[in-house]
């Protein structure tokens, strides 16, 4: 495993992280849980993503389930939150969700206590809220550091101004900023990464964890031929993420990186995950899997990444014909 500096902080992740967004108590119980995460573990990754939202709260217990049976060092760990959307559904009253100081706070102590940790290494704004003014973000995270509760804050899904005016504040008033972006990315999703947050990485440094490298499966090969039954794009729930990505003209492109990877003898999931690891702007790119061998089969993206030279990623472009055209200075 390789580790990458998470922006200009001193914090290293590994390339490759885990996350439990779909997956954590909707498609696996605690067992398997506790065996994927172990297996990640084991193979260097020390950065494991959640958030309230997912599964309303369930996926941050059964994490935390995980991690107090392991009894890892906590120095050699790190996990993460988000705030944003709460964890009661259509039950949420208000100040129960989004970015005020009141659900920012609560929401840190609701995950403290699921994920059974002390602190949070990273707290992430899940989405931006136009309805609270940023300084009231800045200072909130700032305060929360400096209580020992997280550690670094980040943004997920924001724009490039915002974060910008987030930075400006937090300069204005000698606060610490956000030094971390969450946002997707892979060969069919990236703007945000390659074009708008280029002032961003030239000027403040954000590190980035980015997700869905496989598009949720959908770069991985398995739809080429239909929906599998225990598939994500099949769980209930999730149409919006299917309607998203089963396109015409995406699956004719990703059969075509199929024969590229067959070409040059390596996994499709492994090619797809390793091209995303080529942008010197990740620093780590979260991996979800529902079973060992999906989870191993995508640790080959870091024998897959010393293959991919000028040559092979030509190519990859020329299949997607996704890279967006950047202004002229």
């Amino acid at each position: 495993m390789e580790y990458r500096y998470m922006g200009k902080t001193g914090l290293q992740l590994s390339l490759l992280s885990f996350g439990s967004w779909v997956s954590f108590h909707k498609q696996i119980d605690d067992s398997v849980a506790d065996e994927l995460m172990g297996i990640a573990y084991d193979n260097g990754v020390n950065f494991f993503d959640n958030a309230e939202i997912y599964a309303l709260g369930e996926s941050e217990k059964m994490m935390g389930r995980v991690l107090k049976k392991k009894n890892w060092e906590r120095s050699s760990y790190t996990v993460s939150s988000k705030a944003f959307w709460g964890w009661r559904g259509e039950k949420n009253k208000p100040n129960q969700t989004g970015l005020s100081r009141k659900h920012l706070v609560e929401a840190c102590h609701e995950a403290l206590e699921r994920l059974q940790v002390d602190y949070l290494d990273l707290y992430f704004c899940h989405r931006p809220d136009k309805k609270v003014p940023i300084e009231e973000v800045v200072w909130t995270m700032h305060q929360l550091i400096q209580q020992g509760k997280i550690l670094y804050w980040g943004t997920s899904e924001w724009s490039g101004v915002e974060i910008m005016e987030a930075h400006r504040i937090a300069a204005q008033h000698h606060l610490i900023g956000p030094s971390v972006e969450q946002p997707q990315y892979n060969l069919f999703e990236r703007n945000k990464m390659e074009n708008e947050y280029r002032m961003v990485f030239n000027t403040v440094g954000m590190g980035t964890t980015t997700w869905s490298p496989l598009a949720s499966g959908l770069l991985s090969g398995k739809y080429n031929e239909g929906i599998p039954e225990n598939s994500r794009f099949a769980i209930q729930g999730f149409d919006w993420l299917k309607d998203r990505w089963i396109k015409d003209g995406f699956i004719d492109k990703v059969k075509q990186l199929a024969q590229l990877a067959k070409d040059i003898d390596v996994p499709l999931p492994a090619l797809s995950i390793a091209w995303c690891l080529t942008n010197p702007h990740v620093t780590t790119t979260i991996l979800g899997a529902t079973n060992k061998e999906q989870l191993l089969q995508n640790f080959k993206a870091l024998e897959v990444l010393p293959k991919l030279d000028k040559a092979v990623i030509e190519k990859i472009e020329a299949i997607v014909q996704t890279k967006p055209v950047l202004p002229e200075h």
